[in-house]
């Protein structure tokens, strides 16, 4: 679909887009044709990065800024309002998302926050977009931002966790629902590896050698999502796609075998899980 989109021409709106994946997406949907809609909290970084991905735009397509707090109702209707006013939207991408540290039983606060960014966030989007986008009935795709801790949901953090989670059976349902109902629209639920941001830079100052740069994980991404794949487990320098899938199999049949939740991390398992991890690698 995103192939599509491309041919019929149209608006990119991209969440998060002063930094990171964010900015790099919007310069490649730049790159592609399309006119780009970068929302994000207001102040310098914003402007640079419409500035940025205006130097990509190809012909008169337009590059707008818009101030957004996704965890505000108005901001993102307001956001709605001006991409549609710009033209049809051909691209949604729900990508604003924060980390901050939680444990089950503390820090409500941090709780809250995480999942009014990461999750309610997105499903603002999809309210505020998906109903204009579907009586366009023109090819168009949505993009959510999940990640690899919504699907193994390793110990550390489980407000982040679950705020991942949700988000990628949000996906899941919309990719259904669209598909029933007969839409020419694809959603995709797009999950980077260790990537290299700004929000990673604020804990680790110097990229590390595992990590894949912004553009390297844009890059895989947008190659995956015009193949029409919805689930996209980005790699890195650490991480391969078949280690990537050893690990997603392994968590679901904690399920399916009755393990101890989290098995991969119990060390009664910590050898079975090495073992299966590495199978066939040699």
């Amino acid at each position: 679909m995103y192939e599509d989109a491309i041919k019929a021409g149209g608006n990119a709106v991209v969440t998060g887009a002063a930094s990171g994946v964010g900015r790099v997406a919007a310069v490649r949907f730049a790159q592609a044709g399309f006119g780009v809609i970068l929302a994000d909290l207001p102040g310098p970084q914003l402007d640079e990065a419409v500035a940025e991905v205006g130097a990509h735009a190809i012909g008169r397509a337009d590059v707008i800024g818009v101030a957004t707090d996704v965890t505000r109702d108005a901001d993102v209707e307001a956001l709605a309002d001006t991409a549609f006013a710009a033209g049809p939207v051909a691209v949604l991408m729900n990508n604003a998302g924060i980390g901050m540290p939680t444990k089950s039983w503390a820090e409500m606060e941090n709780w809250q926050r995480l999942l009014d960014v990461n999750f309610m966030g997105v499903l603002r989007g999809i309210h505020a977009f998906l109903p204009r986008m579907i009586e366009a009935d023109r090819p168009a795709v949505v993009v959510n931002t999940g990640s690899k801790q919504g699907i193994t949901t390793p110990p550390g953090n489980s407000g982040y966790n679950v705020s991942k989670a949700a988000v990628r059976v949000l996906t899941e349902q919309l990719a259904h629902e669209l598909r029933e109902s007969g839409a020419p629209i694809s959603a995709h639920l797009f999950v980077p590896g260790f990537t290299y941001t700004g929000m990673i830079a604020s804990f680790i100052p110097q990229k590390p050698a595992a990590a894949w740069s912004s553009e390297q994980t844009v890059d895989y991404f947008i190659a995956r999502m015009s193949q029409g794949d919805f689930y996209i487990l980005c790699p890195d320098n650490d991480v391969d796609e078949t280690r990537d899938c050893r690990r997603v199999e392994w968590a679901a049949r904690d399920v399916s075998e009755n393990r101890p939740a989290l098995s991969r991390w119990h060390p009664d398992y910590a050898d079975a899980f090495a073992a299966f991890e590495t199978a066939d690698r040699d």
